[in-house]
């Protein structure tokens, strides 16, 4: 199966799609929160980032769903900021402190030339909402230049809904993770009241345009694959999320990750500061039994 990108390729579509997006950043309206910083004019947005992409790391790995990851690795691109401000982040020294490297979009789409050199089976895009724009201009460059895998489009959930519409064709993998149902958790752990708004509207059209994940001699090839992370204390949260996700399809491939570890602020909130109890995790597996869901935990 060819990735979806090829076809507007040929069309010159994936150029126009770049232009249209860069200029939203003029008054960036790419995530949910529409900040309206001028990013083209050296503006910073709220998620920390500029118009420059900046890039923590590139590298396959090895620690992905098994469907992406193969025995050639999924090839991570790790970009530096983020929309959400996650209390609990695992990654904050990345998306918050913006440890990372600044780069051009010809050296972006180097780094998807070269993953796919080593193996790769996918490019795996890791938090890239905010650089839509110089992504989609670096896979034009890259699949000019023969890239051929599909691309897996690694969120937070906070999606703007008109940036995903543009993604339409381009994308051939969507894996948000979905944190909360509740707008009182989302506001107090991620600083935002409209996140599980936001996020299954997005969701929805990430569903409308790949469907279910289509796997291919045991590698994803296009498709829909959600994660959700275990949180403790928030069963409510999780089955309503469950709920949600079986309401697109009863062939939701749905990642139940019981990895959560306290992280960066999480101590200023007890609740959360603390690993998630075997009994919690298993309920959430259970209840996803339960309505109907058998894939991916």
């Amino acid at each position: 199966m060819n990735p979806s990108y090829l076809e507007l390729l040929e069309g010159g579509e994936l150029h126009e799609v770049a232009l249209i997006l860069f200029e939203r950043m003029a008054d960036c309206d790419l995530c949910p929160r529409k900040c309206g910083a001028n990013r083209l004019g050296g503006e910073i947005g709220y998620c920390g980032a500029s118009s420059d992409l900046e890039v923590s790391s590139f590298t396959p790995h090895f620690g992905e769903e098994r469907p992406l990851v193969g025995s050639g690795g999924s090839g991570t691109i790790f970009f530096t900021h983020c929309p959400l401000k996650c209390c609990f982040c695992q990654n904050y020294d990345i998306s918050i402190l913006g440890s990372g490297e600044r780069i051009g979009t010809r050296a972006c789409a180097d780094m998807m030339l070269r993953l796919q050199e080593m193996g790769c089976h996918n490019i795996n895009l890791v938090t890239p909402t905010h650089y839509a724009p110089q992504i989609v201009s670096a896979v034009e460059i890259a699949a000019n230049n023969g890239l051929r895998i599909p691309l897996v489009w690694n969120c937070g959930g906070y999606e703007g809904l008109e940036s995903i519409k543009a993604l339409d064709g381009i994308v051939d993998i969507y894996m948000p993770d979905i944190k909360f149902y509740s707008s009182k958790a989302s506001n107090e752990y991620l600083g935002v009241d409209d996140y599980f708004e936001r996020c299954s509207e997005s969701v929805v059209e990430m569903h409308r345009q790949v469907g279910d994940l289509h796997i291919e001699e045991g590698l994803a090839q296009r498709g829909l694959l959600i994660r959700h992370l275990v949180m403790p204390g928030h069963r409510e949260d999780s089955e309503g999320i469950i709920d949600f996700v079986s309401s697109l399809s009863k062939d939701s491939y749905l990642n139940i990750m019981d990895q959560y570890r306290p992280q960066y602020k999480s101590f200023e909130h007890p609740e959360i500061d603390r690993t998630p109890y075997p009994d919690e995790v298993e309920h959430v597996r259970q209840y996803a039994r339960k309505v109907g869901l058998q894939r991916g935990f």
